[in-house]
């Protein structure tokens, strides 16, 4: 006994390479972190560059109110040295990177003046500002003289944005490595010593030293996770200490009495056999009606049909469906449905009894019936008085589209030797003559 728990133990022990939780369990906080830290990145990032647009267009408006009136001013009075001292002033300001002054002079083109503090053609995403010079010549009177254009320091925004941007990275780094840390930390001490301690024990567990529990170092008055585990460990192992007890009581038991368990076991035997014989009974017909199953009607079809070829006898054959079942069970229930299908079968058997004719239920509303030595006129009559039994039944049928009480469609189909040479033609023929008789407007039979 102690060899084989040793030799289980040993078959226990994983070969796999070794991967600690902890561990993973950082790897996996660290790319939450990553991902963490590229979402709120490019939030804040988004909402500094709002805020910088915001920022550089205010500076701008500030620019434009200290010298719009100036401008227009100096425009008005033709004070050239003015215009071109205020022009440079505008295009100096930090924020300032582009300068466009339209002057409107009566009677010619508009004279622009243009300072650029970088290379014209390169696109900017920095805000631009259009406003419209008035000189106010005396009082109420409103010139228009000029339009000032005032776009931002693209270089100076994206200064700012990279600026703001590199402090939001770092930070975001500095918090997603020490949350790591302290998750590794953490779980180290609160976990893994113990997982390890827990795995050590288990490890030197023998027959010998079930009775000796598992202690964890750890403060009496914690109870969690592990507190419930070591609890488990140790009922564990009294369990099956008292089971390794049991079982070697149970062996001296079953040594005692093996001889009258053969006995019994022999006795047994022949009990199933005649069990076995009454279930293939069974198994040959259908739990509901009774009558033969699919299976004992593919036993029984190709035997008939091989007689009928071999000695060119006729052979007919009957598909029968109940009309408009579905909505039969929809409205009564499937129980009522059950007790129809039984009226039913006890329909065919009363019609269908003598020696060779088989009556199957191949399908939940769906019956066949093989008629040996019956041709198509003969097997079409008996499937007449079939409709006819089943309507001095009267079972109700409230859902039915074509009669008040409950119907049959039959197909009938007869055994062509020169143009069948397996049952399932024939049976084909007798289900398409079913469909005919459906969608000739069920409660018939056809050929």
């Amino acid at each position: 006994m102690d060899g084989r728990l040793r030799a289980n133990a040993s078959q226990r022990t994983p070969t796999r390479a070794f991967s600690s939780l902890g561990r993973r369990l950082v790897l996996a906080t660290l790319l939450f972190c990553l991902i963490f830290t590229l979402t709120m990145v490019t939030w804040r990032t988004w909402l500094a560059w709002e805020s910088n647009l915001a920022e550089m267009n205010s500076e701008l408006a500030l620019i434009d109110q200290v010298f719009q009136n100036t401008l227009a001013h100096a425009i008005w009075e033709m004070d050239r040295e003015s215009l071109n001292q205020q022009i440079t002033s505008v295009a100096s300001a930090a924020p300032v990177g582009r300068v466009v002054l339209n002057i409107l002079r009566p009677g010619q083109l508009p004279e622009v003046i243009e300072l650029n503090r970088y290379p014209a053609g390169q696109s900017s995403d920095a805000p631009v500002l259009h406003r419209q010079l008035v000189a106010q010549p005396y009082a109420g009177a409103h010139e228009k003289v000029g339009e000032l254009i005032i776009e931002g320091d693209n270089q100076l925004l994206w200064e700012r944005l990279w600026g703001e941007a590199r402090s939001i990275v770092i930070t975001q780094v500095i918090q997603s490595l020490l949350l790591a840390g302290l998750v590794m930390t953490m779980f180290n001490r609160l976990v893994t010593v113990h997982v390890v301690h827990i795995a050590h024990h288990l490890g030197q567990l023998a027959p010998h030293t079930l009775s000796r529990h598992l202690k964890l170092q750890r403060a009496a008055y914690r109870q969690d996770e592990l507190s419930l585990l070591e609890s488990q460990v140790n009922e564990l192992q009294d369990n099956l200490n008292a089971h390794l007890a049991r079982q070697h009581s149970d062996e001296l038991a079953l040594a005692a009495s093996r001889d009258q368990l053969a006995e019994l076991v022999e006795a047994r035997t022949a009990e199933l056999k005649a069990a076995n014989q009454s279930l293939e009974a069974l198994s040959r017909h259908d739990a509901l009606t009774g009558l033969a199953n699919r299976r004992y009607f593919d036993e029984l079809k190709e035997i008939e049909f091989r007689r009928a070829i071999r000695h060119k006898t006729p052979l007919a054959v009957l598909m029968c469906d109940v009309d408009f079942f579905k909505i039969y069970n929809d409205t009564y229930g499937h129980i009522q449905g059950d007790e129809c299908l039984k009226q039913i079968a006890e329909t065919l058997r009363s019609v269908f009894g003598r020696s060779g004719e088989v009556t199957a239920r191949i399908g939940g509303e769906e019956f066949v019936v093989v008629l040996p030595n019956v041709d198509a006129e003969q097997a079409y009559e008996a499937a007449q008085r079939v409709r006819a039994s089943l309507a001095e039944r009267e079972l109700p049928h409230s859902g039915s589209q074509i009669s008040p009480f409950v119907t049959l469609s039959i197909g009938v189909a007869e055994l062509d030797p020169d143009a069948m040479d397996h049952f399932d033609q024939l049976l084909q023929r007798a289900d398409q003559a079913l469909y005919r008789a459906k969608h000739q407007g069920r409660n018939r039979v056809a050929r």
